[in-house]
């Protein structure tokens, strides 16, 4: 591609040479023959001193946000903004080729895009996945890297699915993907907002921040299904102008409501009612929360043309979700494995296992480090409020020292009663959890669920949780 193609719907200043286009690249170490390398200004980085680096490798073109004095160089207002641009004329635009359903919110957006994917797949449509477990085209699994790609990748994934015949695309969209433009230019039919609560707070600072970007997503929406049971989903859906659908378990001035609730212990049934509709349905995975995440999935791909009726059907044969609320083992006790890493994560969790428990129910959980330290306590309260045995291990400690983190949040446990202990390996945890556990005993292993490492202070090391329970069995002869 020669970039006077490549910057045909691009506002910028200064002439473009004449060149053929490899490349786009915001990564300096990525440059190559050919590449366009876009300067970016970050919080603790400024990619613009890595310019001429850039052209001596063989950039053909420099897109700066000031002007540097270089040839082969032009500027642009912002330089995210203009390098997610890019990234989709490189790749012709291939989001204006798919119907795009886009989720956002702290809780249930991987479940949530799973189960659209699944309901869209088994109603006769073809969607590729872009989410924090991994990515999909068709059923090819891609590793995730990031919730939600840099635009780079994010346009790469979609052209690879348009080539695979795929007709919608379902897609996490973070709040720090849409706060660093990441989406910027993206078009989507339908933006879903499924709940807010205390989260990346290390990053956004205030709730008000966090709460503004995950908004960003609707002002590139055709149309909005949004959860008026959660406080800011009420907000939202006052404050939006495009055309939305609501659902809610409690209130009836949503235009679906859930009916005649049933919590099992392996999944809820309800009725799906809106105006000149009603549909008994079922989702086989536990918790009150299922029930909503099932009512924004229908919905949602509702909202893109298919078969309501069809999709309520197709729900009873979803449900399965890696990491979340899977049990990996199910004899004499039980283990299950749940992403859950906030407190209100945690108490919808546990919530919905506690009443269906016949033994105790034990919890094994850490606090990430190096994030938002003040959520640490909540977690810990909402652990205690329902475990009967805890054990406090590492979740991801980054470079955080982890007594520290434990500091957090054994004053909770300790003022709670309940008992518990402490064990810095969370493999070594979980084995030694695994070999105290008694008949009928629940197990819940809290934070990893999908995930197959952690983050230590100076490496990612392997670790698999339903690996470790299925080998640890093994070896028992279970």
């Amino acid at each position: 591609m020669l970039l006077q193609q490549l910057f045909e719907k691009i506002e910028y200043t200064g002439s473009l040479p004449s060149a053929e286009v490899q490349s786009v690249e915001m990564d300096s170490r990525k440059v190559k023959q050919g590449s366009v390398f876009v300067c970016t200004k970050g919080l603790k980085t400024d990619s613009h001193t890595l310019a001429e680096e850039a052209l001596e490798k063989g950039a053909c073109l420099i897109v700066s946000e000031r002007k540097l004095g270089l040839e082969k160089e032009v500027t642009v207002e912002n330089g995210r903004k203009a390098y997610a641009l890019l990234s989709a004329a490189l790749y012709d635009y291939p989001a204006e080729k798919l119907t795009l359903i886009g989720i956002t919110g702290t809780n249930g957006k991987s479940t949530v895009a799973s189960i659209i994917k699944q309901l869209l797949d088994e109603t006769g449509y073809k969607a590729g996945l872009i989410g924090t477990m991994y990515n999909q085209i068709g059923e090819m699994e891609i590793p995730a890297k990031y919730t939600t790609p840099e635009a780079g990748d994010l346009h790469a994934l979609l052209a690879r699915m348009v080539q695979a015949d795929c007709t919608h695309a379902v897609m996490e969209a973070s709040s720090q993907a849409l706060a660093q433009y990441r989406l910027y230019g993206v078009h989507f039919h339908t933006g879903v907002f499924t709940n807010l609560s205390q989260d990346h707070l290390d990053y956004h600072k205030t709730i008000d921040a966090y709460f503004d970007a995950k908004k960003m997503l609707f002002a590139q929406c055709e149309q909005a299904v949004i959860n008026i049971d959660d406080e800011h989903g009420a907000l939202l859906a006052k404050e939006l102008t495009i055309p939305l659908t609501t659902f809610s378990q409690h209130k009836d001035e949503a235009d679906y409501t859930a009916r005649n609730l049933e919590l099992k212990a392996n999944g809820v049934q309800f009725e799906l009612v809106g105006k000149s509709f009603i549909k008994r349905v079922k989702l086989n995975m536990p918790g009150e929360y299922s029930c909503q995440n099932g009512m924004a999935a229908v919905l949602a791909a509702a909202s893109t043309g298919a078969d309501i009726e069809e999709l309520c059907n197709a729900l009873e044969q979803s449900g399965n979700v890696r990491g979340r609320c899977e049990v990996v083992f199910n004899k004499n006790f039980t283990v299950i494995r749940d992403f859950a890493h906030t407190a209100d994560a945690l108490e919808n969790l546990l919530s919905s296992i506690a009443p269906f428990k016949e033994g105790r129910l034990v919890v094994l959980f850490g606090c990430a480090g190096e994030r938002d330290a003040t959520k640490r306590p909540a977690m810990g309260q909402a652990v205690c409020k329902y475990a009967d045995y805890i054990v406090l291990t590492q979740d991801n400690p980054r470079g955080e020292d982890p007594y520290r983190i434990f500091a957090d949040v054994e004053p909770v446990l300790k003022q709670s009663g309940k008992p518990y202990v402490t064990e810095i390996n969370r493999r070594k945890a979980i084995l030694d959890t695994l070999n105290m556990l008694q008949d009928k005993d629940t197990l819940l292993l809290c934070g990893k669920g999908h995930e197959d490492y952690q983050v230590l202070k100076n490496q990612t090391v392997y670790l698999n949780e339903k690996q470790i329970v299925q080998e640890w069995a093994k070896e028992k002869g279970l």
